[in-house]
């Protein structure tokens, strides 16, 4: 059976390379070596595309990689054939941080991504929802301004202070108001993705799994994730106290009422 399996793989690879054009590869990291350099990812894969073509082959390690990188062939494949390329592969770092792959960016497609789908339409996205939560976005950039020029000329992390502005419109749009972790939450979120900008050899190499658990970094993701998610959970747990507290009270008035 793996003699079988190989020569499968071997004849669609030999396929692929055959019909599909492609910069050369070099033996087992393939064309890894061209998109590792200083310059910008697009950048690179814009001017392979200029040599290659639209459609162009790419072995990045095991995995076999085809760029589009024309609007008539992205067209194809984001609006004809959508659903066809609609599944994004279970990556180790997606699997950890976002619940083995539960969320709606990463999920395969399928009833329950459709579920997920409607629920963000109907609850998060819908005209009437936006524009509810537009006094909340108004402040917080208010917010933002305030606090840069309250820094009078000095140099400002700006990144960092948008990240922060748009955490702040989230969990006002989400809870009520900010947490009182919020600078400890911001921080783990940001290398959290960092982390899911990185490298993990397995990405490249599934056969040497190993490797992400003997470097470290897996272990590294699941920390990193197991204090994002105990910070998400006292976020939850008091929403849950302040929405408890507020029926009690409510119950108290009625009862003075009656």
């Amino acid at each position: 059976m793996a003699a079988i399996r190989s020569v499968r793989k071997s004849k669609a690879r030999n396929l692929t390379q055959k019909f599909i054009p492609g910069p050369r590869k070099l033996p087992l990291i393939g064309n890894l070596h061209q998109l590792a350099g200083p310059g910008l990812l697009h950048r690179t894969l814009r001017d392979l595309a200029t040599k290659h073509g639209p459609i162009m082959h790419l072995q990045l390690g095991q995995v076999s990689t085809v760029v589009v990188s024309s609007a008539e062939m992205a067209k194809e494949i984001m609006k004809t054939h959508d659903i066809v390329f609609a599944n994004r592969p279970f990556l180790v770092v997606s699997m950890i941080t976002t619940y083995e792959c539960t969320d709606i960016a990463f999920s395969p497609y399928g009833n329950y991504w459709r579920h997920l789908r409607k629920i963000c339409t109907e609850e998060l996205l819908s005209a009437a929802r936006v524009n509810s939560f537009q006094s909340i976005r108004e402040e917080e950039v208010l917010n933002l301004i305030e606090t840069i020029k309250s820094n009078e000329g000095l140099a400002v992390n700006l990144s960092e202070k948008v990240f922060s502005m748009s955490y702040g419109i989230t969990a006002r749009a989400a809870f009520g108001k900010k947490c009182k972790n919020q600078d400890a939450f911001v921080s783990v979120i940001s290398e959290e993705s960092k982390v899911n900008s990185g490298f993990l050899v397995s990405e490249f190499f599934p056969s040497l799994k190993f490797l992400d658990v003997v470097s470290g970094l897996k272990h590294r993701v699941e920390k990193i994730h197991g204090e994002a998610d105990r910070i998400l959970g006292n976020i939850v747990n008091d929403h849950k106290e302040s929405i408890a507290k507020g029926r009690k009270y409510s119950k108290g008035q009625t009862g003075r009422s009656g």
